[in-house]
């Protein structure tokens, strides 16, 4: 069907593909857009948003939270239909463009609408834009590569993850002082901006990709719902509906819980170069930071070192990510009772980049290995359908996260979820995660899959995976 309109590269050899290039610096402009925009959306909606009339409509913290999460979990939702278009209809590549035309009409609503409407709007085709991408080109990614040189898979993946973080971090510097002097107008256009730029280089790059053809509803269904398949999905559905949500939706109250709490601190800095304002939005720039500094630190020193003491398997690096998050939100309590007994004196917002390191360092152990170690356990087929049910768990957490605030906002009985009660909450909740999830490794077994791998040849490697 589909299969006649792809011009297909040759078949990838020991050498780098010469496609991920594209891919790596679409990659940093489409991340730069979205969290750009994600970056600054709970200070707009508290503080910027208008009425129709063009009088203030602002939000209040609980409800900001809420929506936040909201349009997140939405964004890790509309992988699930991006998936299905992928691997069914239209083959990734042709998946990502369109869809990427879409994520820009997004930013574009925001750019030039203020009100209620063009937020809801905008974040609407931005789920369906970004949330619709998102497996396809992770799986595009692991689509370069067979059996001659997928040993190079972790080392783009790595790559990949450098590029989304570099973008994130230039963005979460500059669109906050692009909202606080130019507004809201600039300050969401200017990541609509960059996702034009996206769609343009990827288009750029269509003749050196490697293309894998949609498969079609037959075979996608036979594969899926047959023995390996639904192997597949029963293996990875602990990991991904019980596991990962809690993780999620600790990482995400970056963009929401700890952006107001920073609100709270002293935001001056001094500097050899004068005062300067260190803004509670721009604070999210240590993430990206932290990733930049970190990824070539676990790589080259922290995962060799840990490897003479045990062999670290994906499961395992998952396992110690999980207790690092746990530990991130202790030390936010910490900093919450700090603020609580300031007096009018609250410390340095600069105190939040030690909960940021340690959150980093968790992502990287568990975000990095589950994008790999899921393309790896699909089968052919469901590559780009197997990321989508993985990204549903950012989903599960973020609307967990969503809930709990909006409980706490009916429900006076909740009023103990304030302050540093809320944080340690959280940290609670990711430790015994964390203490369960160490058993339940234990009786994990998978199979590994590569691209040009027929399923009966596919590498069994049940033993290093745990």
């Amino acid at each position: 069907m589909a299969q006649a309109k792809y011009k297909t590269a040759p078949v990838p050899t020991e050498k780098m593909p010469s496609g991920i290039p594209y891919i790596v610096g679409n990659e940093a402009a489409e991340r730069f857009s979205f969290y750009g925009m994600r970056g600054i959306l709970v200070v707009f909606m508290t503080q910027f948003m208008l009425n129709a009339s063009g009088k203030p409509d602002h939000m209040q913290n609980e409800q900001a939270i809420a929506y936040f999460h909201q349009f997140v979990a939405a964004v890790y939702f509309f992988p699930l239909l991006g998936s299905i278009l992928s691997d069914v209809f239209w083959g990734k590549y042709k998946t990502i463009l369109i869809l990427s035309i879409v994520y820009c009409l997004g930013h574009l609503a925001l750019a030039i609408d203020e009100t209620r409407v063009g937020l809801f709007i905008g974040l609407s085709l931005i789920a369906i834009g970004a949330g619709g991408i998102k497996p396809c080109v992770s799986a595009h990614v692991g689509d370069q590569f067979g059996n001659k040189n997928h040993h190079l898979l972790s080392k783009v993946f790595g790559w990949f993850y450098l590029a989304i973080n570099l973008g994130a971090f230039v963005a979460s510097i500059m669109i906050p002082k692009v909202l606080e002097y130019y507004g809201p107008h600039y300050a969401f256009g200017i990541p609509g901006i960059l996702m034009l730029l996206a769609t343009i280089l990827f288009w750029l790059g269509r003749n050196q990709f490697v293309h894998i053809p949609a498969s079609g509803w037959k075979k996608f269904r036979t594969e899926t719902f047959g023995k390996e398949g639904l192997q597949a999905l029963l293996n990875l559905s602990v990991l991904y509906y019980v596991f990962l949500p809690i993780f999620w939706s600790l990482f995400d109250q970056t963009g929401s819980s700890w952006v107001l709490q920073g609100v709270n601190m002293n935001q001056d800095l001094m500097t050899p170069w004068g005062n300067i304002k260190l803004g509670a939005a721009e604070v999210q720039a240590f993430n990206p930071l932290f990733i930049l500094i970190l990824i070539p630190t676990f790589s080259y020193v922290i995962y060799p070192l840990i490897d003479k003491v045990f062999p670290l398997t994906p499961l395992r690096k998952i396992s110690i990510g999980f207790f690092l998050a746990a530990a991130s939100f202790a030390i936010t309590a910490l900093i919450q009772i700090r603020i609580d007994s300031s007096a009018g004196s609250p410390p340095s917002i600069l105190w939040q980049a030690l909960p940021y390191f340690v959150l980093t360092a968790g992502e990287v152990m568990v975000s990095i290995t589950c994008l790999e170690f899921s393309y790896t356990q699909a089968p052919k087929s469901m590559k780009s359908f197997i990321m989508s049910l993985y990204f549903l768990s950012m989903t599960a957490g973020n609307l967990m996260t969503a809930e709990v605030n909006k409980f706490i906002m009916i429900d006076e009985n909740t009023s103990r979820l304030e302050g540093a009660s809320y944080f340690w909450f959280f940290s609670g909740l990711m430790f015994v995660a964390a203490v369960l999830f160490v058993f339940v490794a234990r009786f994990y077994k998978g199979k590994t899959y590569i691209q040009d791998d027929d399923a009966e040849t596919a590498l069994a490697e049940e033993e290093g995976i745990q």
